[in-house]
């Protein structure tokens, strides 16, 4: 039992850790190579970096081998890193990574290629407490005169140092050049940031800058519930404001298309009492990678009942090296998302994100923008599994169990009212659920994972929906000796589909892709099947003749006599047999035909809050 309860603790701290911004503890780092900055949403130390970086050699020819050590400086704190990242760059150039490295400890450390040259860095292998390491670089034939060691160090997600300036190196008989030290980290920029007096306000938009709001026409300054995104063009520079309720981080960003990937993305990431304002990029569903480059200016930010906003501006042109940045002067779908944070690590999203309902061009004239949470996509596929599943497939399943006695005179295509009816309203349900399951594929591009156990039970009722006709075309006939083992096949496969179905669809009214409004959306879905229930239930009471009114008002008929004595009217109720049939079959209508109504009413309104999600 403990090693069965050790083994969950085990997956679910490996699944916080997929869950978190980037877990590089397997030290392949090849993404930090260029500027050796860890993805770790914060900035580097400042602190005195407490390591020794020595060389075994001051000098060396080419193809000489120098050892190169990595070590704590003191047992002050803690005496331990957790990871590394060690490279050789030209000293007259620290742009240029130079040489190659061979391993001493293959198990705490390994080779990354940088700039396309193998081995031409040496990280750790994963995140156990290390006090040396020690590796050994080789000078290559063209090396420069002078090279410098340069080594980031990360004792923790938060607590790291870039850069940290390690000895210098010269080729026998070259002068090595001044050194100079930045205090733990070379060209590490920092950014200072004031705090808002105020909150910002609605007022301007579509007129002064342009928003977009979510719930539509909200104000940051007397809603707390409001998420606001707004901009306005000032000069060369374009002017943000972020605002919205979060416990971590709130986050806008800018995009080509409805998709997520590909986009350039702005965090305002609450750290304990204060903000930190980032620029990142997403390559596709993962989280984003915090850019090491210094883009924003003027940041300021505000917290106030539990509300997060930032402002900030940018250049509306960059220059090349920012290559995940786009210009402001074009249009771009906008993106709104908010979430948890822990030590300043962003976690998934907590809900869909707030889409622009078309592309806004940033620098363009102002506009108040509408969005969604949900995709289009996913909406019609919420909106054709109500309408097959709580309408269509009902009606479907009244016509064949009470209506097969109706109209026995009667025949469309050949056949009798109920049975194409039945048919119809079947077969519509069927295709409804074949376009209603591709959908969330095709907006998803595959398998949702964090959809719980509702696309499970949606294939459940796609093989079901698809197992009815098949079996249909089999069935034998009306008076075959085996039809009654089709017709309780038949029964049990299409009771389960909808109930499964029921149960789907109250599972789907809440996933992050959609997420009606609770409580009522759920109080209205759990309506529309109480209403099918009772419409079933007294269709069949009446069926088997145990309702009062049904066996009256099917065997009476009602004549008016005058009685000239006292001028009056009497009623006489005679039992009419002639009568029964077209009185049952009046009663069934009328139940029909409130029933219609009532689901009518009811699958409006789910299908009216799909449509303003």
């Amino acid at each position: 039992m403990e090693v069965l309860m050790n083994m969950r603790i085990a997956l679910l701290l490996l699944s916080v850790c997929s869950e978190t911004v980037f877990c590089f503890s397997h030290g392949k780092v090849e993404v930090a190579c260029g500027d050796m900055t860890p993805q770790h949403d914060s900035d580097p130390s400042t602190k005195h970096p407490p390591f020794n970086i020595i060389a075994d050699k001051s000098q060396f020819s080419p193809g000489d081998e120098i050892k190169v050590t990595l070590s704590m400086a003191s047992s002050e704190g803690k005496h331990y890193f957790k990871g590394f990242l060690i490279e050789a760059r030209n000293a007259g150039d620290l742009n240029e990574i130079v040489g190659s490295f061979k391993l001493i400890s293959p198990d705490i450390s390994q080779l990354l290629k940088c700039d396309n040259k193998e081995g031409s860095a040496v990280s750790h292998t994963s995140d156990s407490h290390k006090t040396e390491v020690q590796v050994i670089w080789v000078a290559p034939s063209d090396s420069p005169s002078s090279v410098q060691f340069l080594v980031t160090v990360a004792r923790g997600y938060k607590e790291f140092w870039v850069k940290i300036p390690g000895p210098v190196v010269s080729q026998n008989g070259a002068a090595p050049p001044p050194q100079t030290t930045f205090g733990g980290s070379i060209g590490a920029q920092t950014t200072t940031s004031t705090i808002l007096s105020h909150s910002f306000t609605s007022e301007g938009c579509g007129g002064r800058k342009s928003c977009l709001r979510d719930p539509e026409g909200c104000d940051p300054q007397n809603d707390t519930t409001c998420h606001f995104l707004s901009f306005s063009a000032l000069g060369s520079n374009v002017m943000f404001e972020l605002s919205g309720p979060a416990e971590g981080y709130v986050s806008f960003a800018l995009s080509q298309d409805k998709w997520m990937g590909n986009d350039d993305v702005y965090l305002c990431i609450r750290d304990t009492d204060r903000v930190d304002i980032k620029a990142a990029y997403v390559s596709g569903r993962t989280h984003p990678i915090i850019s090491s480059q210094n883009i924003l200016k003027g940041i300021a930010w505000r917290l106030s009942d539990g509300v997060i906003q930032c402002s900030f501006r940018r250049d509306i042109h960059l220059p090349p090296e920012n290559l995940n940045r786009f210009d402001l002067d074009q249009m771009y779908y906008l993106f709104m998302a908010h979430g948890r944070a822990e030590d300043g690590r962003t976690h998934r999203h907590d809900h869909q994100p707030i889409i622009s309902t078309y592309r806004a061009a940033i620098t363009g004239p102002p506009e108040d923008l509408t969005g969604s949470r949900s995709p289009l996509l996913i909406k019609y596929h919420g909106a054709f599994m109500l309408i097959a599943w709580t309408s269509t497939v009902s009606a479907g399943v009244i016509m064949a169990r009470y209506f097969k006695p109706d109209w026995p005179e009667r025949n469309i295509l050949g056949q009798k009212v109920w049975f194409q009816l039945h048919r119809m309203l079947m077969t519509i349900t069927v295709l409804l659920t074949l376009v209603g399951f591709v959908l969330p594929f095709m907006y998803r591009g595959g398998w949702s994972k964090r959809a719980g156990i509702h696309p499970y039970l949606g294939c459940v009722v796609m093989a079901l929906a698809v197992i009815q006709p098949v079996m249909a075309l089999f069935r034998p006939a009306p008076d075959a000796s085996r039809r009654y083992i089709f017709n309780w096949m038949h029964f049990g496969t299409g009771t389960v589909a909808q109930v499964v179905a029921v149960v789907t669809i109250f599972l789907g009214i809440h996933q992050q892709a959609l997420s009606l409004p609770a409580p009522w959306s759920t109080g209205v879905l759990a309506f529309l099947v109480v209403w099918f229930v009772l419409a079933d239930l007294v269709l069949e009471v009446h069926r088997r003749g145990f309702l009062p009114i049904g066996k009256y008002l099917k065997n009476v008929k009602i004549y008016t006599e005058h009685i000239n004595f006292d001028d009056k009217e009497e009623v006489v109720f005679v039992p009419d047999e002639n009568e029964t049939y077209s009185m049952e079959s009046c009663f069934k209508n009328i139940v029909l035909a409130i029933y219609l109504c009532g689901n009518l009413g009811f699958l409006t309104t789910l299908l009216w809050s799909i449509r303003a999600v």
